[in-house]
């Protein structure tokens, strides 16, 4: 095989081992003996080749194939005169097994392992050192010189302190010439006539020159005009030219100084001053036409007008007189109960008729209302904790197919016609609550699932916060929200206010307020088999299938004295108390309800006792330490959607059925309410809430009308223990 390169010249490499051509190879076909030939002869281009040496035999195997293989391997001779390119050929190296013989195998062979030298990838030395060591002795000793030199460091010579300082670049200074700077003082008197005159001017100048330039383009200018008026007064046409100029001149720069008047008038309305002094005096005329529902409402009394007719004069003097008749009567009383140590209210009691006798009625004051809270259902109410003038109300809807935009509304008993703020939400409101660590701080849960909090020191309508962005957020409508203070022993002496939340997903959640809004898991309520008696011929059933294992939280109250243990009430009618402290099982369940149980109540004086409403037109109260219900209350056919305790009376609680109003007092009657108020035609009750400080009761209906009632006659039992 010979190689040419592109000028034909010989480059068939040599190869530089060289067989004993006297060596007989074996014949192991075509294309092995065609290779040991090649290897023999050097006349085959190897680009690398193996040498094997078996016992004392040295042969060059190659092998090498191109596009078109031969399948008979022809005679060296011929194999010379062949021309192959260095691209055309490839060479495989072939391995020759060496044989083994049965001395080889018998032989001895010694094998020695050694061990490598270890790699270090990280070394991190110990700062520690272990007491029964050998260098625990010359460590101790060494900590303790280290200890010793600490506590001799002041006014030790081994310690000197030095200041360190950057070379700071040399400072340039540039000199610069110019004109000296001449000062002036001077002064004038002027009275206010002048100042207001110079202002008025300056702003009509520039009006009138603009205005005279442009009447003026076309003809000649007013003073050139005037001057050849004076001057020649031969033409009347010059006369009336520019009298007509002057005349359009004076109508321009008096629709100008209209505009202007105009531009400052509603610059007067829209100034921050104006709106400042207008919110002023809405609240005064708010005071003069409220002042006697106002006093009412705050149990002052009731200013009355000096000027007044004489047959209202004569009114007032009856009053006056019958007034004082009676205090003449019940200080006759007092010194008859001295004499028979009789006690006061009984004693009252026996000396009035049955007409005197007045019974306890709901006295209606006045309804927060306006156009924006019109269609709206009230679904929540909130008094802020420190103002107790300030009422959050949230608007929205309870039916899945009457769902709109919600609204969280704050009103102010110094303006019941319009709210302070409102907060627009894009679904309806469920829940809202004020914060008591921060005051101005709005919670407001809402039907598709979502929490914002709002802050309402602001005009700004925008949430604060909004638990949009939280991948933990409730599927299902916020039922309930409330701020919950917890407890000093957790926390140490401040207390830490928590955000707790229940939804129909069956989660009670607790927010955590940073920088966004997450929340964590408290507890996942789970459905409850009912214990139903089986009767002695019954058969037993198979258990249905659940849909769901959660069941739908509806509402929730934390225990008064203890917050870690709270009510939370279901859909499918069941009671259960928990723990913050475990969140996988309930630690008592009451059943008693056969519908979704819409508000629990803790009795803020005696903290044993709690109510419930439900959809069964049943309110029930209950002892914790009781299963079974103590008192079932059920007054009328229609679905109870919230109660609440009075805030001055173990006995006395309030409840808004879709009817009616009720006021229930079970010092007096347990079967019957004391009070009852009906709601209108097409209007249906929602909630209740008491007043903080004063004898009033607030209900809340499905038209958007918060309505505040005075109690009148109610009075309240002295015992505090139901």
């Amino acid at each position: 095989l010979q190689v040419f390169d592109d000028e034909g010249k010989d480059v068939t490499p040599h190869p530089l081992f060289h067989s004993d051509p006297n060596t007989v190879v074996p014949r192991q076909g075509k294309l092995l003996a065609s290779s040991v030939y090649f290897g023999a002869t050097g006349s085959v281009f190897l680009s690398s080749f193996s040498m094997h040496q078996t016992s004392g035999l040295n042969a060059s195997l190659g092998s090498f194939s191109s596009e078109s293989v031969l399948d008979e391997i022809v005679e060296p001779g011929s194999r010379r005169d062949t021309t192959v390119s260095l691209s055309d050929a490839q060479v495989r190296q072939e391995e020759v097994k060496e044989e083994l013989t049965k001395a080889d195998l018998d032989k001895r062979v010694d094998i020695y392992l050694t061990e490598t030298e270890t790699i270090w990838i990280l070394d991190m030395p110990s700062v520690v050192v272990s007491v029964e060591s050998e260098d625990a002795g010359r460590v101790l000793e060494r900590n303790r010189i280290y200890v010793d030199i600490c506590k001799n460091r002041p006014g030790n010579d081994r310690f000197v302190e030095k200041m360190m300082q950057t070379i700071n670049g040399a400072a340039k200074n540039k000199e610069v010439q110019c004109d000296k700077i001449i000062t002036e003082d001077k002064g004038m008197m002027v009275t206010s006539w002048d100042l207001h005159d110079s202002f008025n001017v300056l702003e009509i100048e520039p009006t009138s020159k603009a205005e005279g330039s442009r009447a003026t383009t076309g003809k000649s200018s007013k003073p050139h005009t005037t001057k050849e008026h004076y001057q020649t007064m031969s033409v009347s046409s010059e006369r009336g030219s520019t009298t007509s100029s002057i005349m359009i001149s004076e109508s321009a720069v008096l629709a100008r100084i209209h505009e202007e008047e105009e531009c400052h008038s509603e610059a007067i309305l829209t100034s921050e001053n104006f709106q400042q002094d207008l919110f002023f005096m809405e609240r005064i005329l708010m005071e003069n036409i409220f002042q006697p529902k106002l006093a009412a409402y705050r149990q002052f009394p009731v200013l009355i007008d000096p000027d007044v007719t004489s047959d209202t004069s004569g009114t007032v003097a009856a009053v006056k007189e019958a007034k004082q008749e009676e205090h003449d009567k019940e200080k006759k009383a007092k010194e008859e109960q001295k004499e028979a140590f009789i006690d006061p209210s009984i004693l009252s009691d026996l000396n009035k008729t049955p007409e005197e006798i007045v019974p306890p009625r709901l006295e209606w004051l006045w309804s927060y209302r306006c156009d924006l809270t019109n269609g709206h259902s009230v679904t929540s109410m909130a008094w802020s904790k420190v103002n107790p003038d300030l009422l959050a109300v949230g608007y929205g809807a309870f039916d899945f197919k009457e769902q709109k935009n919600g609204l969280a509304c704050c009103w102010s008993l110094k303006n019941p016609m319009w709210p302070e703020r409102i907060f627009q939400c894009e679904h309806g409101v469920t829940a809202l609550d004020f914060s008591m660590a921060s005051p101005n701080l709005l919670a407001v849960g809402m039907y598709n699932g979502s929490v914002a909090i709002y802050n309402v020191r602001s005009c700004n309508n925008a949430a604060l916060l909004d638990s949009s962005e939280s991948s933990n957020k409730h599927t299902g409508p916020v039922w309930q929200l409330r701020w919950v203070e917890q407890d000093r022993g957790t926390t140490g002496d401040g207390k830490k206010e928590r955000l707790i939340c229940i939804s129909a997903d069956g989660r009670i959640t607790e927010w955590l307020i940073q920088k966004r809004l997450d929340c964590t898991d408290l507890m996942k309520i789970k459905r409850t088999e009912s214990e139903k008696k089986k009767l002695p011929a019954e058969k037993e059933r198979k258990s249905e299938a659940l849909i769901s294992r959660q069941a739908a939280g509806m509402c929730f109250d934390f225990h008064p004295k203890d917050t870690n243990f709270y009510l939370a009430g279901t859909e499918e009618g069941h009671i259960h108390k928990c723990s913050c402290s475990c969140n996988e099982q309930f630690l008592e369940t009451y059943r008693g309800h056969k519908g979704p149980v819409y508000k629990v109540a803790w009795n803020p004086f005696s903290t044993d006792m709690f109510l419930s409403c439900s959809a069964d037109w049943s309110i029930i109260l209950w002892h914790q330490d009781s299963q079974m219900p103590i008192l079932t209350f059920s007054s009328a056919t229609a679905f109870v959607h919230d109660i609440m305790w009075s805030p001055k009376s173990a006995f006395i609680f309030a409840a808004a059925n879709e009817s009616r109003v009720e006021i229930w007092d079970l010092s007096v009657s347990t079967l019957n309410p004391v009070i009852s108020c009906f709601a209108n035609p097409r209007v249906k009750f929602t909630s209740v809430l008491f007043a903080k400080s004063t004898d009033c009761l607030l209900v809340g209906d499905s038209k958007g009308e918060v309505s505040v009632f005075e109690l009148q006659n109610l009075a309240a039992p002295n015992s505090n223990e139901v």
